[in-house]
């Protein structure tokens, strides 16, 4: 991925991915056409592309959202949560096709523009067992293929990684339609019990995974902070609260510190210039290094030191980053030691 809007280098493992992502998704779609081909010989072939393109895209969001709990539960799972966002681009594509057959299928025969026909064709919308579920469908495709147009790297640079991840966060509004869309539908059109049966399954699949693994970090984040504190670690500010380049200067056990986020990493020297006692923490970082506002003396932020030829030097500080919180231990490194800065 890139912040600049420019195309996306496919690098070996990217491609990797994307072939065994791909290959999964033939291979499911596929068979699961040819089956319904050999058992149902009377069946259209648009029927057949309707409802093998819904299974797929539907178990495949359910990977995506598998993907994250397992990867916190398990770092084998990590390489699957890299380009977690190819998947989602994918799902999407063949959602699209699956909602573009069903609104040519059942709503572009007649009179009525195809739009108008899916919100107005069923009107029970105050009946459960005859909800228009089309229309769930609908805005869940909308919110997917918002998702998609912007999981380039250049909108999460561009909208903020709040933003961006509020954005993304949809996914879970976009699911709860997908299963009441399959839940409406098939009470209209399936009574088998398998169908309920895969579609509960999946539901309480995802719900337990995130529960279970939401329970199981808190305790992990508990723990990380005790022994922060055990160590002699102090809790500064939220990782929001530092624009990116920008530092805060703390006051720590009577230590004056600044804490700079750059680079996608955090890190902590001592607040104070030594040219003539300028506020380090007021000045920002200018090509990779720390410059003081006052002067324009340089150092650089993980090891305190001044770029050569110059030659002057400050402390540095431990830094961790513990559920989005900066932690900072306030005894101090000698001048010019390198620390490893904490990565965001």
């Amino acid at each position: 991925m890139s912040a600049n809007y420019q195309a996306v280098l496919w690098n070996k493992q990217k491609k990797r991915y994307d072939f065994y992502l791909w290959l999964g998704i033939l291979w499911f779609l596929g068979g699961y056409m040819g089956a319904q081909l050999v058992l149902h010989p009377d069946i259209t072939i648009e029927t057949v592309i309707i409802r093998g393109t819904a299974l797929t895209a539907f178990v495949l969001l359910h990977f995506i959202l598998a993907i994250g709990p397992l990867a916190r539960l398990d770092n084998r799972f990590l390489p699957w949560l890299y380009n977690r966002r190819h998947a989602g681009v994918s799902m999407f594509l063949i959602a699209l096709v699956h909602g573009v057959f069903s609104l040519m299928n059942f709503h572009a025969l007649g009179d009525v523009n195809p739009l108008v026909s899916l919100f107005t064709s069923n009107q029970y919308y105050a009946s459960i067992s005859a909800f228009p579920f089309q229309v769930l469908g609908f805005f869940a495709l909308l919110i997917l293929a918002l998702m998609a147009a912007t999981s380039h790297d250049f909108w999460l640079k561009n909208l903020s990684p709040r933003i961006w991840k509020g954005l993304h966060m949809m996914v879970y509004l976009a699911y709860a339609l997908i299963v009441l869309h399959v839940a409406t539908g098939a009470l209209q059109y399936e009574s088998h019990p398998l169908n309920w049966l895969l579609l509960i399954s999946g539901f309480v699949t995802i719900a337990g995974l995130h529960l279970y693994t939401g329970f199981k970090m808190v305790g992990a984040v508990k723990q990380q902070k005790q022994t922060l504190k055990a160590e002699g670690f102090y809790e500064v500010c939220h990782l929001d609260e530092i624009e990116m380049d920008y530092a805060k200067p703390f006051f720590v056990n009577g230590e004056n510190i600044a804490v700079f986020k750059y680079d996608g990493k955090v890190s902590a020297i001592h607040n104070v210039c030594k040219h003539q006692m300028g506020p380090l923490g007021e000045g920002k970082v200018v090509d990779g290094c720390v410059t003081c506002p006052w002067h324009g003396y340089q150092y650089l932020p993980h090891n305190g030191q001044s770029p050569p030829p110059f030659t002057e030097k400050v402390k540095t500080y431990d830094v961790r980053i513990v559920d989005g919180m900066i932690w900072v231990n306030p005894k101090g490194h000698p001048e010019g030691t390198a620390v490893e800065p904490a990565k965001i």
